[in-house]
């Protein structure tokens, strides 16, 4: 086979000429060339392909291991301050659409994957991945060995990184600035709340739907603090008929009290539960009240305001795949977990109930306590993305606020 020297094309009349190479770059690629990397604060750098928003970003790398709803994730509050790694290699292929948000926008970092989708096959898809991202000032990287990576997180734990296309910034630079860069002790939740209380109103899409023997809770007021709430954990609540009110996450406790709900929620949210006093002193003072739920952030609050601790988890649990077990009935739920913090049960004071174990390292997933009327999980009961096995938690609470309101 006849081989091109590098440096020459054919002319307009079909003939060889010779071409500088500055010129032969101009003219471009047919393929896009590396153009960004990730500096982790190991020290290793990883060249990589851009997409979405361009510039220097620094955050947590952290992997998920959920093999769809990558734009729930991307829009899932938990998420601030982090760079998200999927384990699934594929991915943009469903593209993104309006009603798959979770939250008003985009919280995290930026976004890195393997394989970068070059076509969408979803009937629901509304945009590309790419101008998604671009148009929300979310920077992304692909044709990166992730597995490498994930590998490289589960060894020495969660890393931070730089993402930059920028070509002023060295190495060193980069690695410098991962280095400096801190995320334990930072409040995250005040950046994700809403500013305002607001009234949410909107039930699962009937489409959606899939608790056919729904246990509506008729006139049952729950107050739900937006420390990084997902969007659908309010769908579930409404489905079942709770009337809902989302306060900021600085609201009082005071203010909450006054509204004489049934039942309280505190809701998921990002970074390290030690860093928000303010939040602690807020379920203290709520606890013991009226009924409360706890999920993720919630769960990790209620820890600290009953007395125990809470710790940094090597590299957290991220995905839509966790095994857990309900310690009361023996029954195993698959489940969506985002969290890179945990209760250490060790910690906590009699009459506090260890109620779920995450399979994979025995890491409390759940608490309750019988006496402040409270219960919480450490994971996702809305499931978005991921499997409704744990659903019925939402039932567990409304039967909490009922049994309450009947003693009244």
């Amino acid at each position: 086979m006849l081989r091109t020297p590098a440096a020459a094309i054919l002319n307009v009349t079909g003939s060889l000429s010779a071409t500088p190479r500055a010129e032969l770059h101009a003219v471009g690629k047919p393929w896009k060339i590396s153009d960004a990397r990730l500096a982790l604060e190991d020290g290793s750098i990883w060249r990589a392909k851009s997409f979405g928003a361009l510039g220097t970003q620094v955050g947590e790398v952290v992997f998920n291991t959920s093999l769809t709803g990558y734009q729930e994730i991307l829009t899932d509050p938990s998420y601030a301050g982090q760079f998200v790694l999927m384990t699934n290699p594929h991915i943009g292929n469903t593209g993104v659409n309006p009603g798959d948000e979770e939250s008003r926008q985009c919280f995290l970092t930026g976004l890195v994957i393997r394989s970068l989708s070059i076509c969408t096959s979803n009937w629901r898809c509304t945009e590309l991945l790419g101008d998604y991202l671009a148009k929300r000032n979310i920077m992304g990287i692909y044709d990166v060995d992730t597995r490498a990576i994930t590998r490289r997180l589960r060894q020495d734990g969660s890393l931070i990184g730089v993402l930059s296309t920028e070509e002023s910034k060295t190495d060193d630079m980069l690695l410098e600035m991962s280095q400096k860069w801190k995320i334990v002790g930072v409040d995250l939740i005040t950046g994700v709340s809403c500013d305002n209380p607001y009234e949410w109103t909107e039930k699962t899409d009937p489409e959606w739907e899939f608790n056919e023997a729904q246990n509506l809770a008729e006139k049952l007021h729950v107050v739900a603090y937006d420390f990084g709430i997902k969007y659908n954990i309010l769908r579930r609540l409404a489905s079942s008929g709770c009337k809902i009110t989302v306060v900021p996450s600085t609201w009082p406790a005071s203010e909450t009290l006054k509204i004489n709900p049934d039942g309280v929620l505190f809701s998921n949210g990002p970074g390290d539960p030690a860093a928000v006093p303010y939040a602690v002193q807020t379920v203290k003072e709520i606890i013991g009240k009226v009924p409360v739920f706890g999920i993720c952030m919630g769960h990790q609050l209620l820890g600290q305001a009953l007395g125990g601790k809470t710790f940094k988890m090597k590299f957290g649990h991220h995905g839509g795949n966790h095994p857990v077990c309900n310690l009361k009935t023996g029954r195993v739920e698959i489940s969506a977990q985002n969290h890179n913090y945990a209760v250490d049960p060790a910690s906590l004071p009699a009459g506090v109930e260890v109620t779920h174990i995450n399979l994979n390292d025995n890491s409390c997933a759940g608490l309750s306590c019988p006496e402040l009327k409270l219960m919480s999980l450490q994971y996702h009961p809305e499931a978005s993305p991921g499997p409704h096995d744990s659903d019925p938690a939402f039932g567990g609470f409304i039967q909490l606020m009922k049994l309450v309101k009947q003693k009244k």
